[in-house]
């Protein structure tokens, strides 16, 4: 999976993909024991800056009709997208989203079926008062919200999308079992140690964590998501 970026500030976003899991899914595994030895994923950044023509670099202008702020123009966006997906040869693995409030919500239904469909996702994300609206209409593109709510860009709900996305490629989390969707989870976890005193009182790990009983363990475990 590439996942392919257009954004103003590509250095907020390349702090979070180069570490943890998804920095390891960008690279190579070496070793007599690994079992997926090319990279799972890649994050390429694009910043519509480098496609301007203007000496300032200038990729925003006041809407027509009037209104606040001002609005991202398409060409420099437009040319981005070229220089990230326009060669390849199967538009039909190519999935392009913009990152928008008013878009569709993204779930991990949607991660799961962008993650089986597509080879390369191409996730735009806007700033001040929004985007040319001749972008979406251009590239085909479908818009998506990661909740309701409006943030100051594009670039947390596209990190978002690449994190959730990642999950599931295969390899990038290690095992099917490391997928929290496929398991039986609940909110209560615990760890070492068994008793834990705090300000004079004292905190135990349940019983039944502790006795192996696999399908009482699973039994309590539903049990905790049903409240």
């Amino acid at each position: 999976m590439h996942f392919h970026v257009i954004t103003l500030f590509p250095e907020i976003c390349e702090t979070y993909t180069n570490s943890s899991i998804l920095g390891r899914a960008q690279k190579t595994e070496k070793g007599k024991g690994a079992k997926h030895r090319g990279k799972k994923i890649s994050v390429t950044y694009y910043n519509p800056r480098g496609y301007t023509k203007d000496k300032h670099h200038k990729v925003d202008m006041r809407p027509y009709g009037g209104g606040p702020g001002m609005v991202m123009m398409a060409e420099p966006i437009l040319k981005a997208w070229e220089k990230a997906v326009g060669r390849k040869k199967d538009h039909k693995r190519v999935k392009t989203l913009i990152m928008s409030p008013r878009g569709k919500k993204f779930d991990t239904a949607m991660a799961k079926k962008l993650a089986e469909k597509y080879d390369h996702l191409v996730l735009i994300s806007g700033r001040y008062e929004g985007i040319d609206s001749r972008v979406k209409k251009i590239l085909k593109a479908e818009e998506v919200s990661v909740g309701d709510y409006v943030l100051t860009g594009g670039e947390l709900p596209a990190l978002t999308i690449i994190d959730s996305v990642s999950r599931q490629v295969p390899g990038v989390l290690g095992t099917f079992e490391s997928l929290e969707e496929e398991r039986v989870s609940s909110g209560e976890m615990y760890t070492r140690p068994e008793g834990l005193e705090y300000k004079k009182k004292k905190y135990k790990v349940p019983s039944v964590l502790m006795k192996g009983n696999h399908a009482e363990i699973e039994r309590f475990k539903l049990s905790q998501n049903k409240k």
